[in-house]
């Protein structure tokens, strides 16, 4: 393995999302910023949020629930 083509590996690196949370992580860049972690991710948080573009979500459960009769 070549030494000098691989870049240099932080162990200590801030990832910062864009609700103010921080945490360490390695990286081979010093800072990361995210827009979405953990703390602020519906999976994570438990609230679900449908983003309905032109009743698609309304039509879908429609045809759902006319298919289980």
């Amino acid at each position: 393995m070549k030494a000098t083509i691989h870049p240099e590996y932080f162990h200590d690196a801030v990832v910062t999302c864009s609700c103010g949370n921080t945490f360490t992580t390695g990286s081979t860049q010093r800072t990361l910023h995210t827009e979405v972690c953990s703390v602020c991710h519906p999976f994570f948080t438990g609230e679900q949020r449908i983003v309905d573009t032109g009743g698609q979500v309304e039509r879908f459960r429609r045809r759902a629930q006319k298919a289980q009769r």
